[in-house]
């Protein structure tokens, strides 16, 4: 019998070339159902019958004789789904709609490092530098929290129910935070409600994308993905401009006013290409007795350790220092991002050559590496060079994870369940990254401790690549040539 999917009914056998043919196409990233060999198989009797009436002579065929096989041409959903079109209006669509989202997910976490700075300054309240980070840390957990279990809501067919309740979540979160003046206030508006509503789009987002691509998937996971990094320069643009103008209060509308305009392009365009015939689950208990992806999970949760600490403190830190003035430390957030949308978009179309372990794991080194550089940064060029550079090679760490899951994961119909738990791990890591690094550093302003704080986030990121390359060398041994 060929390898059918669970959800699936069997309705026939299959010969020994369809049964290759079923396992070549359900290599590919999305849960396709199999058109199947509608035929009657001859029985041993039949075969006998038709022997005998051919040595006869007879010039008709046997009343029990299986009549000549007519294969069927797959229709609709029953018989089966083409493979992705890896192109085309609609598929290059999707695109530009996962673009949108990743602009308002992780474009509006990457932008919190200019709220810290904000928030620092006691304008709006006064909290130590740990507290303060706790909202940027929740917003980013309950976006991938959320996530984890918005999947099986988004198998079920609810995509439009999840952008139209995400896209709610993150302007009304705005519009709230813009009235808040206490820190309780700020944490439920930002932290929360904005957070659990950029849960909501982030599955989209990450799931639609496999079922209009397969070939190019790493260069449309990554073209969506510099969404990021473009509300990542926006945003903060905006947000420190504005400011000035207008004060806190309608600076923070303006920006929910943003996406909500942003919002509405995947509300309008995105388009399930089919319904998965079952939905996920919310957890696949055989991936904890998976060692590569397990390694590959806690090394991703140890490398957000350090990398949120880059993105909630490296702004104040400039100010902090007086290594910028107060105009420039704002800007180097937007600078920051800048540089990594470049890196969250060619490291995932090379990695369709490549692969994308040989890719994470020369990236996350390097951002180690110019986590412990902050110890002797002294000047504005010398933090705007490690601003650029660490926003490049830490693209890696928000576009290439869903692409190695599927490198790491057999059995491709337990992708959607995966992603949603590797990334439900990883929100430990934020949540371990900045409220940590926050008391580290202290909250002594003429004595806080920088190089402490620098160390634990250079060494957890330094950390993860050497996880990520020792799984490398596990999976594939030491040759430098082999795609993984």
């Amino acid at each position: 019998m060929g390898t059918e999917a669970p959800s699936q009914p069997i309705l026939s056998s299959r010969s020994s070339q369809n049964t290759l043919q079923a396992d070549d196409m359900s290599s590919s990233v999305p849960n396709h159902e199999k058109p199947v060999d509608t035929s009657t198989p001859h029985t041993g009797s039949q075969n006998q019958t038709s022997t005998a009436a051919v040595t006869n002579g007879a010039s008709e065929k046997s009343d029990i004789e299986s009549p000549p096989t007519q294969p069927q041409k797959p229709s609709g959903m029953q018989a089966g789904i083409p493979p992705p079109p890896n192109g085309g209006l609609v598929a290059w669509l999707q695109v530009v709609a996962g673009f949108m989202l990743f602009f308002n997910t992780w474009g509006i976490l990457n932008t919190f490092g200019v709220y810290q700075t904000y928030y620092e300054t006691g304008a709006l309240f006064t909290e130590t530098s740990s507290n303060i980070s706790w909202i940027g840390s929740i917003q980013a957990y309950m976006v991938l929290t959320v996530g984890f279990f918005s999947g099986p809501v988004y198998d079920r067919g609810y995509l439009r129910a999840l952008l139209i309740a995400g896209s709610f979540g993150v302007v009304f979160g705005h519009m709230m935070l813009s009235l808040c003046t206490e820190f309780w206030q700020v944490l439920l508006a930002q932290g929360f409600c904005v957070g659990m509503g950029a849960g909501c789009l982030f599955v989209p987002a990450v799931a639609i994308l496999p079922t209009y691509f397969n070939t190019k998937i790493g260069l449309a996971i990554g073209l969506a993905a510099a969404g990021s990094s473009m509300g990542g320069v926006i945003y903060p643009i905006a947000f420190y401009k504005l400011i000035g103008e207008v004060g806190f209060g309608w600076a923070t509308r303006i920006i929910g006013f943003i996406a909500l305009a942003t919002l509405l392009v995947p509300i309008f365009v995105m388009k399930m290409r089919f319904k998965p015939p079952k939905a996920r689950n919310l957890v696949d208990l055989s991936a904890f007795t998976d060692p590569p992806f397990m390694v590959f999970t806690i090394g991703t949760m140890i490398g957000f350790i350090g990398l949120y600490v880059m993105f909630f403190y490296l702004s104040y830190f400039a100010g902090e220092r007086h290594i910028t003035n107060a105009a420039m430390s704002f800007y180097i957030v937007p600078i920051f991002n800048a540089a990594s949308t470049f890196g969250r978009t060619l490291p995932n179309a090379l990695s369709d050559k490549t692969g994308p372990l040989n890719l994470i794991v020369p990236g996350a080194i390097v951002v180690g590496i110019l986590t412990l550089c902050m110890l002797a940064v002294t000047s504005e060029a010398g933090i705007i060079v490690i601003a650029v550079l660490f926003g490049f090679f830490s693209g890696v760490f928000i576009a290439l994870p869903p692409v190695c899951f599927v490198a790491l994961t057999q059995d491709k119909r337990l992708i959607g369940t995966r992603i949603g738990m590797g990334f439900g791990i990883f929100g430990f890591g934020v949540l371990c990254g900045g409220p940590a690094a926050g008391s580290i550093l202290g909250a002594d302003e003429g004595n806080l401790n920088w190089t402490g704080l620098w160390v634990y986030a250079g060494v957890t990121l330094l950390a993860s690549g050497v996880i990520f390359a020792a799984l490398r060398v596990w999976k594939a041994g030491t040759a430098l040539k082999v795609k993984i």
